[in-house]
C-alpha cells in the first residue's frame, strides 16, 4: 500500500501555473527527490504536501 499518492496536482498563482498535473506514488521506505530547474514548481509541490 502506498504511503503517499499524488494525482494531477495543479497550483496556480493568478495566471501563472506553478505546478501542472504532477502525479507520483511513494511506497513506504522509498527515498524520493524532486529535481528540475529553478521555477519548475518543486518547492510549491512540497509546500502543498
Amino acid at each position: 500500500m502506498p504511503t503517499v499518492v499524488v494525482e494531477n496536482l495543479v497550483k496556480d498563482y493568478g495566471t501563472l501555473r506553478a505546478v501542472d498535473g504532477l502525479s507520483f506514488t511513494v511506497e513506504q521506505g522509498e527515498v524520493v527527490a524532486l529535481l528540475g530547474p529553478n521555477g519548475a514548481g518543486k518547492s510549491t509541490a512540497v509546500e502543498i504536501l
